[in-house]
């Protein structure tokens, strides 16, 4: 049974909810740009991604009981979901295998610049589908147990470690180089899969119970 801590609930969010996929966009979206503008997107960036990340967290649950979803169901959805990405991961040949769509034209106004920090750099880069789902079962989770703040703060944590990530980016792909990024990714994508195992083992087990 999945513990609800601050601990536990960090480290299943640095899962799912790290930039590393986001890092290679980002450094090519803002090549050429000075650094008060890299700054920035960095900012735009984590706001946009803890938006999601809450309106995970308070509304994720609502949604599901509005379709008529439970939370078994989307326990083994999202187990499967996550199961695919760590998959993925885990079978990246280099960083740029899941870093999806790369931004090329360092020209764009500096609207456009916001707009695709947002979209794909923060979303799904950032905190995707499996970040959303992720949310939604610990937000069930700290319901039962009472844990919304250690969630919160859980939350709180992994924007602090998504804006260092864009803020020192070019620092870490520098320093980690094609191999140190392929290794953090394999081993994120190793944490992703375990994650997603467990949460198809406690849906299973549910569903299981309810029928006997």
């Amino acid at each position: 049974m999945f513990e609800g801590s601050y601990q536990h609930y960090l480290l299943g969010l640095i899962a799912v909810a790290n930039n590393i996929p986001a890092l290679a966009p980002f450094i090519a979206l803002t090549n050429g740009a000075n650094k008060i503008t890299i700054h920035k997107l960095a900012i735009v960036s984590t706001i946009s991604a803890f938006i999601v990340m809450m309106v995970s967290m308070f509304f994720g649950t609502l949604i599901l009981k509005f379709f008529g979803i439970s939370i078994s169901a989307f326990q083994i959805a999202g187990g499967i979901l996550l199961c695919s990405t760590g998959t993925s991961m885990l079978n990246a040949q280099n960083s740029n295998d899941v870093s999806g769509k790369q931004i090329t034209d360092t020209q764009l106004e500096y609207s456009k610049f916001v707009s695709v920090a947002i979209v794909p750099i923060a979303l799904p880069l950032t905190t995707g589908a499996g970040t959303i789902s992720t949310i939604t079962l610990f937000a069930a989770m700290a319901s039962k147990s009472h844990t919304h703040i250690e969630l919160f703060v859980a939350i709180l944590t992994i924007t602090l470690i998504i804006f260092l990530g864009f803020y020192f980016a070019n620092n870490v792909v520098k320093k980690l180089g094609n191999i140190g990024m392929s290794v953090l990714i394999k081993v994120m994508g190793l944490f992703t899969l375990a994650l997603g195992v467990q949460f198809i083992v406690t849906g299973v087990s549910t569903v299981y119970k309810g029928l006997i």
